[in-house]
């Protein structure tokens, strides 16, 4: 049995977005900025990628701009503010449980005269709004903070967050990475006061390699990509038609099946705890239910290294990702657990189970039963 547990790594692109961009390949692959027949229908493909994306978020077309995927939205977001808003202020507030797709890109910030400030979380992920209120000042130009955490799966109230930032400093810029937020959660940026906002096209079922950014209509950035002008002159480049159409795709077939996908989601989420609650020596580091995002599970297995059991599970043909896979020197990585106050022997004990739309309950009996026969054993291995 195959039992694919890492979709928050990434996902298997649904059949329906890849009969779509083959399509474009073979038949419809003109450059969207050619003026002949092949190339309107290119900029077509485009064009209703944008306003698929846009109705899922209840924003408009004009503020969707695609881009090669999280890392590069991310990058733009920050650096790009950081640009246009440089000579108002340098200081920039993030959270120190972020990906490193924005942590990493505060550290090259630093190093050109930015000041970061990273606020705290509590035991279950969530920031500490008093630090975040006593943090906000007249020369915060930004403030990043991640919608759904990549390893716990903590929901961030980035609603509340941006009300508080913006009720002490109203010229300050909001950005979510809404990474693995996106197309589980119901996000509504002009109501939650977000001004930008980050989605990857891999994870929901989409494929790799683009992505787009929500930019408000009222927000003024720099481009860091020059060329060509395309897209408002914001993100230069031929578009990639098949993975923005791909893309399109897969948030519209999220945006109608919203109930039925994340009720499928949700199911195996719950079954996988409810049966590992009953394992000894077994820590679970994610809220149940809706209490955190729906597709990822944080488990903690005492006496077991991760990468032991990873390989193990996949023997079984289980594969699961440790929850301490990046480097221990930043605070903001496996700095995720630390930051909940995990225990030091924990740590490097850590297991993700993240899930997409193709899962059932029963992959997650399969995955329990495989732990309650491994761990016994590779216990009294670590011991010896």
């Amino acid at each position: 049995m195959k039992v694919y547990f890492d979709n928050a790594a990434t996902t298997r692109v649904d059949p329906r977005v890849t009969e779509l961009m083959v399509k474009i390949m073979d038949e419809d692959y003109g450059n969207p900025s050619s003026k002949y027949i092949m190339g309107l229908t290119a900029e077509n493909y485009v064009r209703e990628a944008r306003e698929r994306i846009a109705s899922s978020l209840k924003v408009k077309p004009s503020e969707i701009i695609f881009t090669s995927g999280g890392t590069e939205s991310d990058n733009m977001a920050l650096i790009g503010t950081a640009l246009a808003k440089k000579n108002r202020g340098r200081h920039i507030i993030s959270c120190n449980i972020e990906h490193a797709a924005v942590y990493k890109t505060l550290e090259f910030l630093e190093r050109e005269g930015f000041e970061i400030s990273f606020i705290g979380v509590d035991e279950r992920g969530h920031i500490d709004f008093e630090e975040l209120k006593k943090t906000v000042r007249p020369d915060t130009i930004l403030v990043s903070m991640m919608y759904v955490n990549n390893e716990i799966g903590a929901i961030e109230p980035v609603a509340e967050a941006s009300r508080i930032v913006k009720g002490i400093n109203p010229d300050c810029y909001f950005h979510t990475d809404a990474i693995q937020a996106y197309g589980k959660l119901v996000i509504r940026p002009k109501k939650e006061g977000i001004d930008m906002l980050s989605v990857s096209g891999h994870k929901i079922h989409g494929p790799k390699g683009v992505g787009f950014i929500y930019i408000n209509e009222k927000t003024r950035i720099e481009p860091i990509i020059f060329g060509g002008g395309q897209q408002r002159v914001l993100r230069s480049g031929t578009e990639n038609v098949p993975g923005i159409a791909g893309l399109g795709l897969a948030a519209e077939l999220y945006t109608k099946n919203h109930e039925e996908y994340i009720k499928g989601i949700l199911s195996v989420k719950e079954r996988l705890m409810e049966r590992l609650e009953r394992i000894e020596g077994v820590r679970l580091n994610s809220l149940p239910g809706e209490e955190s995002a729906p597709q990822i599970v944080s488990a903690s297995f005492g006496g077991v290294r991760a990468e032991v059991l990873l390989h193990a599970l996949e023997d079984k043909g289980i594969y699961v990702s440790s929850g301490s896979a990046c480097s221990s020197n930043h605070p903001a990585i496996s700095g995720t657990l630390r930051a909940i106050g995990l225990k030091k022997e924990l740590l490097d004990s850590t297991l993700r189970f993240s899930f997409g739309i193709f899962n059932k309950p029963e992959e997650a009996d399969y995955c329990a039963d495989c732990i309650e026969e491994l761990l016994p054993v590779l216990r009294r291995y670590t011991r010896r």
